[in-house]
């Protein structure tokens, strides 16, 4: 069974890595140059489905919780299981509490377990939630690794071309390009930034809560910091409007002033694709499986969608291989 993989993304690609894992022949295009072009690329990349539930459904826990060991088994040494702290100003230390009854699986920290975590946090809050079974991933060299072992187990690239058909199942992952086709379908913008500083250290993603602007920092190699995101009811694909910016840099700053001196090396927006009930679906259109919705849990549900993919396909190859 020849499989073609539309969008080379977080979605397509786990997808694609699925479907190569069970013995299928895929080939993967997208209309970019390169992979992670989209909002992949823009990713924070944890592997949070505790924190997650604080705004989300059931669903996103109970699907992302083996996400982490996924993308572990898929590129061993990427996945960084150190947790999530959760942090909040003294002013707004009720925000914990909300963020507390609303999820599972923390554990309350005072100033010292702080300090023990993050040393370049000590004396900055005085309480926290750590979520131990968390971990995150930089989601530019997952999705390139990825796709290496792909090209290396020679399944076939088409990247900045089109396809010339000929394959018996279409698997279209290609996200935001299907707002206006796929019913219901809407664009969530979120924007970001990187820092690069080496005053600060951090091991793990934090999340700062705060009534209007909450944040998450997520550590990259090379004293590099992701920052983001803002949730815009908007297909807007602009670039980083000076309100998100100076958010994004604010709440930076309130974690660690030493976030001021840092410097900006990167801003992105992307459009994130959603349904009504911000989750995830694969549904079928005559030869074609839509995968798309992922929303802002990309790398956490990629799995399980591509798992979902695979066990519809292997239902019908089971057919074929009887017959034979």
């Amino acid at each position: 069974m020849r499989i073609l993989v539309k969008g080379a993304g977080v979605a397509g690609l786990a997808t694609a890595w699925q479907l190569y894992r069970h013995g299928f022949d895929v080939t993967i295009t997208d209309r970019a140059p390169k992979v992670a072009s989209g909002a992949s690329g823009l990713a924070g990349g944890m592997l949070a489905p505790w924190c997650e539930r604080e705004s989300a459904e059931e669903p996103v826990l109970t699907l992302g919780r083996t996400a982490a060991d996924w993308w572990e088994a898929a590129l061993p040494g990427h996945v960084h299981r150190k947790g999530t702290l959760v942090v909040a100003a003294g002013r707004d230390a009720g925000e914990l509490d909300r963020f507390a009854g609303r999820t599972s699986g923390w554990e309350w920290l005072d100033a010292e377990g702080i300090a023990a975590l993050e040393p370049d946090l000590a004396g900055r809050f005085q309480k926290a939630l750590f979520f131990r079974q968390e971990a995150h991933l930089d989601p530019r060299l997952a999705l390139s690794a990825l796709a290496a072992g792909l090209e290396e187990a020679r399944m076939r690239f088409l990247l900045g071309a089109r396809d010339k058909g000929g394959y018996d199942r279409v698997i279209d992952c290609t996200g935001a390009a299907r707002i206006g086709h796929l019913p219901a379908l809407r664009g969530v913008r979120g924007e970001m930034l990187h820092l690069e500083t080496d005053e600060i250290r951090l091991s793990r993603p934090v999340r700062l809560l705060h009534p209007r602007h909450p944040l998450y920092i997520v550590p990259r190699d090379g004293n590099r910091f992701m920052v983001g995101a803002t949730m815009i009811e908007s297909g807007d694909e602009g670039p980083v409007t000076a309100r998100s910016l100076m958010e994004l840099l604010n709440a930076a700053y309130a974690l660690h002033p030493a976030f001021g001196e840092a410097r900006v090396i990167e801003t992105g927006a992307g459009i994130r694709p959603a349904y009504p009930d911000n989750l995830p679906r694969v549904t079928e259109d005559g030869d074609t499986i839509h995968v798309n919705g992922l929303y802002r849990h990309g790398f956490l549900l990629a799995p399980a969608m591509a798992g979902e993919v695979a066990r519809i396909l292997l239902r019908e190859r089971q057919p074929e291989r009887k017959a034979s």
